[in-house]
C-alpha cells in the first residue's frame, strides 16, 4: 500500500504552499528521509523528506499551491523503478572477475563529553518578536563547529545567519518552516572533543565523489541567496555553490556577477531565427511572487490606515538662503570633511530643533500610554531593489552638518547593497522620506509606526511668488506633515511645520541654535 506524504504545519499562520521544485521525479526510487521537494509558503522556503524509501508518484505538480494537510505525493515501498535492462552474459562475467571493492574505513566517532548546547532564538531588534527558520543548513545528525552557519533565519525586516554555539552532533528541534518566538528553542547541540565528520556525512558524501554526482542541494540557493540573485538577474546555475552539498549561499549571491553565456562551436545547435519584435499593442502579461519584504510592507501600511487616525498639514519653504549657502560654501566643506554638503543636513537639524520645541511629535503610543522621547533618532527613507528600507540616524540632534551628511551616505549605501542589520532599521522617533528625488512635487507621506510624525520633501521648482509687495521667482519646495491625531493635535502639527519652515528659510538660526 502506497504511503500518503501530506503537507505538513509549518507555522500556526501558514495555511497553505507552494511547490516551488520537484527535487525527484515521477516514478523516481526514493531513500526514507531524503529531500524530495522544496515548498514556499508565505514566510519561508523549506524542504520535504521523504518518510520511506520506494517509488515517488507525484500527486501535485510544481507551482501548484497547496492546504495544509493535503496529499502532495505517495510513496510505493513495494513499487518498482523504470527497470533496467538485464545485463548481458559477458558483461555480468566481467563484473564477477572484478575484485570486491575495499570497504572505507569506518569514521572515528566524535567522543561525547555529555553536556548539551540549547539554542535560542535570539534578541534581533527591540521591535521583532518572532522569527521563521528559513532553512536548514546542517542535516540533524551532522557534526558542527563553533561558528559554523548551520541555519538562515528569517524576521519581517531581515535575513541573517544563525552560527553554532558550540562544537558537536547537531540535533535539530524547530524544522524549516517554523515560527518561533524570541528566546525559543531552535536546535540542541550534543557537545564532543573532536570534530570528526559524522558517519553520515562521510557515506553520503563518499558515492557521490565516487560517481561525480552532486547533491540536491548543488546549483540550489537558499532563501536569502535566492532574493539576492533575483535582484542582480543572475540566473542560479550560472553560481557555484560553497554551501553544504553545493548549495548557493548568501555570500556566494553577494559575489556572482553576471556572466556572458560561453561561446559553443558553430555545428553544436543550429543558428537561432531572429527574435521577432513584439507586436505594437500586444497584450501581455505576467506574474511575479511578492516577496515576504514586501507582503511585510503591504501588511504594515494597512495597518497603519487602519489604527491610526492620519492626517497631513503642508506648506512651502523658499529654498534660496539654503541653496546660495551651499553653492558659496560647497567645494571648502567637501574639501574639508570628504563629503558633498546636501539639503538632507539641513532638514535634519531643522526637524530636531523642531522636535525639542514641540515633543509630541516626537512621541509614540505604547498601549494606553504616550511615550516621549528626549532624544531624536531620525528614520530615513531610502529606496532598494528590494523595497523601502528605513535606517536610523541615532542622536541626529547632537551631530554636526558633515556627521550627518557621513551617516546618511553610510546608511543609503548598505540599504542599497542589502546589508543592514535589524539594528540599523529600527527604533526612530521621526521619518524624513524625499520624493522629490523622483521628481515629486507632493505627496502625502504614510506613518512609520509606532512613530506619530514623518516629514515629506519634494522637488524644488521656481515659482512666483509675492515677497516685500512685489512678485518675485524663487525656488519652492512644498513640504508634507503626516502626523497621527491621537497624540498631535493641529496646533502643534502646523507650528512644528512652520518652525522647520523658519529655520530652513534662515539657516543661520541652525548654525547659532536660535
Amino acid at each position: 500500500m502506497a504511503l500518503q506524504i501530506k503537507v505538513p504545519a509549518v507555522g500556526e499562520s501558514i495555511t497553505e504552499v507552494t511547490i516551488a521544485n520537484w527535487l525527484k521525479k515521477d516514478g523516481e526510487a526514493v531513500q526514507a528521509d531524503e529531500i524530495i521537494a522544496e515548498l514556499e509558503s508565505d514566510k519561508a522556503t523549506f524542504e520535504l523528506r521523504a518518510e520511506s524509501a520506494g517509488v515517488l508518484k507525484i500527486v501535485k505538480q510544481q507551482g501548484e499551491t497547496v492546504p495544509i494537510g493535503e496529499v502532495i505525493c505517495e510513496i510505493d515501498a513495494n513499487g518498482q523503478a523504470g527497470a533496467a535492462p538485464a545485463p548481458k552474459k559477458e558483461e555480468a562475467a566481467a563484473a564477477a572477475s572484478k575484485p570486491a571493492a575495499t570497504p572505507a574505513p569506518a569514521p572515528s566517532a566524535p567522543k561525547a563529553t555529555g553536556g548539551v548546547k540549547e539554542m535560542k532564538v535570539p534578541a534581533v531588534g527591540e521591535s521583532i518578536t518572532e522569527v521563521t527558520i528559513s532553512t536548514w543548513l546542517k542535516k540533524d545528525g551532522d557534526t558542527v563547529q563553533i561558528d559554523d552557519i548551520i541555519a538562515e533565519v528569517e524576521s519581517d525586516k531581515a535575513t541573517f545567519e544563525l552560527p553554532a554555539e558550540a562544537t558537536g552532533i547537531l540535533r535539530i528541534v524547530a524544522q524549516a518552516g517554523t515560527t518561533l518566538p524570541i528566546g525559543g528553542l531552535i536546535c540542541r547541540i550534543e557537545v564532543t572533543d573532536g570534530a570528526a565528520v559524522s558517519a553520515k556525512q562521510e557515506t553520503a558524501a563518499a558515492p557521490a565523489q565516487a560517481s561525480g554526482d552532486k547533491t540536491y542541494a548543488a546549483g540550489h540557493p537558499s532563501p536569502a541567496a535566492g532574493k539576492i540573485l533575483d535582484e542582480k538577474g543572475i540566473p542560479a546555475g550560472q553560481v557555484a555553490g560553497t554551501g553544504v552539498g553545493g548549495r548557493v549561499t548568501k555570500e556566494d549571491a553577494q559575489k556572482a556577477q553576471a556572466q556572458a553565456p560561453a561561446s559553443k562551436p558553430a555545428e553544436s545547435k543550429p543558428v537561432a531565427a531572429p527574435a521577432v519584435p513584439a507586436v505594437a499593442g500586444a497584450r501581455t502579461e505576467r506574474r511575479e511572487k511578492m516577496t515576504s519584504l514586501r507582503k511585510t510592507i503591504a501588511k504594515r501600511l494597512v495597518s497603519v490606515k487602519n489604527e491610526t487616525a492620519m492626517l497631513t498639514t503642508f506648506n512651502e519653504v523658499d529654498m534660496k538662503p539654503i541653496m546660495e549657502l551651499r553653492s558659496k560654501y560647497k567645494d571648502q566643506f567637501k574639501e574639508k570633511y570628504g563629503v558633498g554638503l546636501g539639503f538632507m543636513s539641513f532638514f535634519t537639524k531643522a526637524v530636531c530643533v523642531a522636535l525639542k520645541e514641540f515633543p509630541a511629535v516626537n512621541a509614540s503610543i505604547d498601549k494606553d500610554e504616550v511615550i516621549f522621547h528626549d532624544y531624536c533618532d531620525v528614520s530615513i527613507a531610502v529606496s532598494t531593489p528590494r523595497g523601502l528600507v528605513v535606517p536610523v540616524i541615532r542622536n541626529a540632534e547632537a551631530l554636526s552638518f558633515n556627521q550627518i551628511e557621513s551617516e546618511v551616505i553610510r546608511l543609503a549605501t548598505r540599504g542599497r547593497d542589502g546589508k543592514l542589520s535589524i539594528e540599523e532599521m529600527t527604533g526612530g522617533t521621526f521619518s524624513i522620506t524625499n520624493g522629490g528625488v523622483f521628481g515629486s512635487m507632493l505627496s502625502t507621506p504614510i506613518l512609520n509606526p509606532p512613530q506619530s510624525a514623518i516629514l515629506g520633501m519634494h522637488n524644488i521648482v521656481e515659482r512666483a511668488v509675492v515677497k516685500n509687495g512685489e512678485i518675485v521667482v524663487r525656488p519652492i519646495m512644498y513640504l508634507a506633515l503626516s502626523y497621527d491625531h491621537r497624540i498631535v493635535d493641529g496646533r502643534e502639527s502646523v507650528s512644528f511645520l512652520v518652525r522647520v519652515k523658519e529655520l530652513l528659510e534662515d539657516p543661520g538660526r541652525l548654525i547659532l541654535g536660535v
